[in-house]
C-alpha cells in the first residue's frame, strides 16, 4: 500500500513481526512536520518507511518530531533508528518503557510472579514471564524529549488536544481535531477487533495495579461526549462511524464479562482455570494476553460487584 495525502495528513503502513500485523503510523503537516508513532525496530519496517517517505516527498531529516501514542514495540520500537534532532513526545508513563533499567525489568518480573501464584498458575508456566518480555526486543533505548498529557495542544500541531486514552496501555493517549471531528486514536479505536486491555506492572512498585478495562471503558465513554467525524487508528482501516462502534464494543464486552460470571456460578474458580476455558485453543501460546483478557472481565464483574473474591493458600478464587 502506498502512502498518499488526505487533506494534511497521510497514512503510512509499515510491516510488523507480531500477530497484528501491519501498524499504521502517521506523518502530520502542521507548524512541526509530525510522525505519529514510530513502527518497529526491524530492518523491513524502516526500509518500508523510507519508501514511503520518499513517495511522499519527504525523508526522515525533514521530520521534526515523533508524538507517541503508546509504548508498544509496533508503535514506538524505531526511536533508536530516528535522527537525533528529532524530539520524541509522549505520555510520561512511556518513560519506563522506553529507556528500560533494571530496576524495571526487577519490578516487572515480580509483578508477574506475583500475578501468576495469584490466578494459580502451576510452576511450569512461570518462564512465561521471559516471553511476555519478548516483544521489548523490537524497541531501541531512546526516552521523551517531553510529554504531553490529557488537555494539551500537541505540540507542533496546535488544531490538535491531547486525550488521554488509558486501557489498551498506560501511556495510550489520542488526538482531536475540533474544527472536523478528525482523531488520531492509535490502538484505542480499531475497526474489526476491540483493543486487548493488557495487564502492566503499576509505576511504582507497592501501587495497585492498574484495570485496564474500567480505564478503557472509561475512556470510550468519554469519546461519546466529542463529535468525531473519523478515527485514524493504529491497526486497519478509518472508523467514520466511532460513536455506534463504541456502544457495540461496550455491549460486546459485558456480554463476555456475564458468561465469566456465569463459569463462577456456585462454581469458584482462580484466573487461570477461567482463562483455560475462556481460551482453550490459544491460552498455552497467548499465555499473556488471554490471562490479561480474564482478568479484564473479573476486573469489570468485581467494580459492578457481580462476583466476589475469597484468598485460598494465597490463590484468588471467584465466585458469586
Amino acid at each position: 500500500m502506498n502512502a498518499e495525502w488526505a487533506g494534511d495528513i497521510a497514512k503510512i503502513v509499515l510491516p510488523t513481526p507480531f500477530a497484528v500485523g501491519d501498524v499504521n503510523i502517521y506523518l502530520v503537516k502542521g507548524e512541526s512536520l509530525s510522525l505519529i508513532d514510530a513502527g518497529p525496530q526491524t530492518k523491513e519496517a524502516k526500509e518500508t518507511l523510507d519508501r514511503n517517505l520518499k513517495e511522499l516527498g519527504y525523508s526522515l531529516q525533514d521530520i521534526d518530531q515523533v508524538i507517541l501514542t503508546h509504548h508498544h514495540p509496533d508503535h514506538a520500537g524505531m526511536l533508536d533508528w530516528m535522527p537525533d534532532h528529532m524530539d520524541i513526545i509522549g505520555h510520561p508513563a512511556n518513560e519506563r518503557w522506553l529507556v528500560r533499567s533494571d530496576e524495571f525489568f526487577e519490578e516487572h518480573d515480580q509483578f508477574y510472579v506475583k500475578l501468576f501464584l495469584q490466578a494459580g498458575l502451576p510452576k511450569e508456566y512461570f518462564p512465561f514471564i521471559n516471553k511476555i518480555r519478548s516483544p521489548l526486543k523490537f524497541m531501541g533505548n531512546r526516552g521523551l524529549t517531553h510529554a504531553i498529557k490529557e488537555g494539551d495542544p500537541a505540540p507542533g500541531m496546535q488544531e490538535w488536544t491531547v486525550l488521554d486514552t488509558p486501557g489498551h496501555a498506560q501511556s495510550h493517549i489520542s488526538f482531536w481535531r475540533e474544527r472536523d471531528g478528525v482523531m488520531i486514536a492509535g490502538d484505542h479505536i480499531l475497526a474489526h477487533i476491540s483493543p486487548n486491555p493488557l495487564i502492566e506492572p503499576p509505576e511504582k512498585e507497592g501501587q495497585e495495579r492498574p484495570k485496564p478495562q474500567l480505564q478503557y471503558n472509561q475512556s470510550l465513554q468519554e469519546l461519546l461526549q466529542i463529535d468525531i467525524s473519523k478515527a485514524y487508528t493504529g491497526h486497519g482501516e478509518e472508523v467514520s462511524e466511532v460513536h455506534p462502534l463504541i456502544h457495540k464494543r461496550l455491549k460486546k464486552q459485558h456480554e463476555r464479562a456475564m458468561h465469566v460470571k456465569e463459569l463462577v456460578k456456585n462454581d469458584p474458580q482462580p484466573l487461570f482455570s477461567l482463562c483455560q476455558k475462556l481460551f482453550p485453543a490459544v491460552y498455552r501460546k497467548e499465555l499473556g494476553l488471554t490471562l490479561s483478557e480474564t482478568q479484564a472481565q473479573i476486573d469489570y464483574l468485581e467494580a459492578r460487584q457481580e462476583i466476589y473474591r475469597e484468598e485460598r493458600e494465597g490463590v484468588l478464587f471467584y465466585y458469586c
